[in-house]
């Protein structure tokens, strides 16, 4: 199915215009996740831009969470919902639509992650999306804040890809350990272990850090 204006333009739209495109009577932002399938499938384009304005801070923050704050993110961000578009006739029900787009969010960042180890130019999270620490903080409580941010997107950059999906899913997504396992498809134990390896090691990383305690 074609879309009638091209995907890399309204996925940049803002939500208020999402909002206001929205024309079919029967078709809200309210609808249900099966009815805004039911509808894009059936050639409504602007239940599509309702999805995906639904799911965009969640996916924008998985990929985040898997890449760092690069400019390669909103790339990532757009073939999620480009596959996503193109996969919704194999969407079964079997989970929630937010378990299979964040799914998708992971494997397109490890996709992106294999390709930059590949060229063999991956790079740790650096601070060009953090706020300056000297003219943003007004306390020397806020500057360590901002430092230990600093310090564990870093840690958080070093782990293997297996135990980053977890720990993103986990602690960024905030989903349950189940909800984890089931958008990894994954057994339940192996989460926990991996999960379990990865706070371990940020522990470990991040040394005198008791955050994580």
């Amino acid at each position: 199915m074609q879309l009638s204006i091209p995907i890399s333009h309204w996925l940049t739209l803002p939500s208020r215009l999402l909002v206001e495109k929205v024309a079919a009577p029967s078709i809200s932002i309210n609808s249900s996740d099966e009815v805004l399938i039911g509808a894009t499938l059936g050639g409504d384009d602007n239940a599509f831009r309702i999805l995906v304005d639904r799911f965009m801070d969640e996916v924008s923050r998985t990929v985040t969470g898997m890449l760092g704050p690069v400019a390669e993110v909103d790339d990532v961000v757009q073939e999620v919902f480009i596959k996503l578009h193109r996969s919704l006739t194999s969407f079964r029900g079997d989970s929630s639509l937010k378990t299979f787009v964040i799914r998708m969010a992971i494997n397109k960042s490890l996709d992106a992650l294999r390709k930059r180890k590949r060229a063999r130019w991956l790079q740790p999270w650096s601070l060009a999306e953090d706020q300056d620490p000297v003219s943003s903080a007004n306390s020397d409580g806020n500057i360590e804040s901002v430092e230990r941010k600093r310090e564990l997107r870093r840690a958080i950059d070093r782990l293997p890809d297996n135990q980053k999906a977890v720990i993103v899913l986990r602690m960024i997504e905030d989903l349950s350990t189940q909800e984890t396992a089931t958008a990894l498809n994954l057994p339940y134990g192996t989460v926990l272990s991996r999960l379990k390896r990865g706070l371990d090691r940020l522990k470990s990383d991040l040394e005198s850090s008791t955050w994580l305690d």
